[in-house]
């Protein structure tokens, strides 16, 4: 990886990392704690549904992060689950 491609993924890292501070202790707790330890791991298809979810409203994100609501779209309810497993038990 260049430098360049090293910014730009910086850059792009920290636009994220501004997205997930939401209006709520706990969505910032699940998306920033996710971001930091698991969205490397996730495909490219992943990372762009992870960037569809914080389009997400804050109550309804939370409960698909606690798990209280499904998201009917399989790939929103997939990362919304890994999420919640990266979070740990008690999430």
């Amino acid at each position: 990886m260049n430098k360049t491609e090293t910014q730009a993924e910086n850059t792009e890292l920290s636009r994220l990392r501004w997205q997930c501070r939401r209006g709520m202790l706990e969505l910032d707790l699940f998306l920033q704690g996710f971001l930091d330890k698991s969205y490397n791991d996730l495909t490219p298809k992943q990372q762009q549904t992870f960037e569809l979810l914080l389009e997400t409203p804050d109550q309804m994100l939370l409960d698909y992060l606690m798990g209280r609501v499904i998201p009917y779209d399989k790939e929103i309810a997939d990362v919304a689950k890994q999420i919640r497993l990266a979070a740990g038990p008690g999430a």
